[in-house]
């Protein structure tokens, strides 16, 4: 019964951080793949490791650790193909990237919902399509009747305008939060 119990709390906070886990383990590896397989690797230490994890403490911090621990372990097996940042690099950039998803990310977030939902109709459809039901481009143009390299254009467009829109809008917060 302990055992079950256990188990549902790591699956609950692991469902519950996995993004941020991700977005940390992509933020700092290429290619995809790669960060992928370091991901899943990640995700089966701390598993085996979740007894040393010590309920009512930063789940996501734990995880990131692990998943860093990881990425020094790919990195001293690819030594070989001379990977162009130090250790010391790499943590430091990690510490920024975990940063920027714990201090930002709630704000983003509400600012590009807010900025999508601002969009033209045809826009927002082709965004909501795009990155919501995560189609690819070719199954968004079948959608929308449109060309493949139409639906790119407009979606580079669109991503800049959402860009400058999050950015605004974040920037006008921090004003104001300061304020």
């Amino acid at each position: 019964m302990m055992e079950t119990d256990r188990s549902t709390e790591f699956l609950t906070l692991l469902t519950q951080h996995d993004r941020a886990l991700a977005l940390y383990v992509y933020g700092l590896v290429t290619p995809a793949a790669d960060a992928d397989d370091i991901l899943q690797q990640a995700k089966m230490v701390m598993w085996r490791s979740f007894d040393q994890f010590e309920l009512g403490t930063n789940f996501l911090a734990w995880a990131r650790k692990v998943a860093f621990n990881q990425i020094l372990t790919y990195r001293r097996q690819r030594k070989r193909d001379h990977l162009p940042l130090s250790d010391e690099t790499l943590e430091a950039i990690g510490h920024e990237v975990a940063k920027l998803s714990d201090d930002g990310g709630d704000v983003r977030r509400e600012a590009l919902q807010e900025c999508v939902n601002r969009l033209p109709e045809e826009q927002r459809q082709m965004v909501l399509l795009r990155y919501y039901e995560d189609l690819e481009v070719e199954a968004v143009a079948a959608k929308i009747s449109s060309t493949t390299g139409a639906v790119y254009r407009a979606l580079s467009r669109v991503r800049f305008t959402l860009l400058e829109c999050v950015e605004r809008r974040v920037a006008a917060e921090k004003k104001g939060a300061s304020a």
